[in-house]
């Protein structure tokens, strides 16, 4: 990560600790979960609130205007409502997407949950997705959340990332295998 990404991710996740710990001591983790999906959701489908998080032509004051207005609407929590304000202030709104993901990973951590990134060449049904999933948690001993993507060009197989581990049992990865070794020979 560039020194730059990681002081950004760095107060990302102080604000995420904070808003963490005040949800945990309330008993509040369920409903913060949820307070991010919606707002991971809301994100990913308005290109409105991307442009007000993103764009240095809103004011503090307009960025904290906008977002309490959205909070509010959403009805959002007193803590993430404050939370997203300060973010506004502090010209810091730029962080959410950041800040969701790591409250989304301190939750899960506290659950016992790991994220698998998974990429295959075709869709997985949901039984192979089961076992899969069965598969790693049996090797993690912790519960296992999929996110699955289907990329074509993989030819065959798939993609398994977990943490800090990969696993590519992708054809195109065989191939390029193949393709370095068959240099080497001539």
């Amino acid at each position: 990560m560039s020194e730059p990404a990681s002081i950004s991710a760095g107060i990302a996740d102080r604000y995420a600790t904070a808003v963490f710990e005040i949800s945990k001591d309330s008993g509040q983790l369920d409903a913060l979960k949820g307070e991010i999906d919606a707002l991971e959701v809301a994100l990913s489908e308005s290109a409105d609130l991307q442009g007000l998080i993103k764009s240095p032509l809103y004011s503090s004051e307009e960025q904290e205007a906008s977002i309490e207005a959205i909070a509010k609407a959403m009805g959002l929590s007193a803590t993430m409502t404050h939370t997203l304000g300060l973010l506004a202030q502090k010209r810091r709104l730029y962080l959410l997407p950041m800040f969701l993901s790591a409250l989304s990973a301190k939750i899960a951590e506290e659950k016992g949950e790991v994220t698998a990134n998974v990429t295959s060449a075709t869709e997985l049904s949901q039984e192979q997705q089961a076992k899969l999933a069965d598969a790693l948690a049996a090797k993690t001993g912790k519960t296992v959340q999929l996110n699955v993507a289907v990329d074509e060009t993989l030819i065959g197989g798939m993609i398994v990332k977990l943490g800090s581990r990969m696993v590519d049992t992708s054809i195109r990865s065989k191939l390029a295998s193949l393709q370095t070794s068959m240099k080497e020979v001539g």
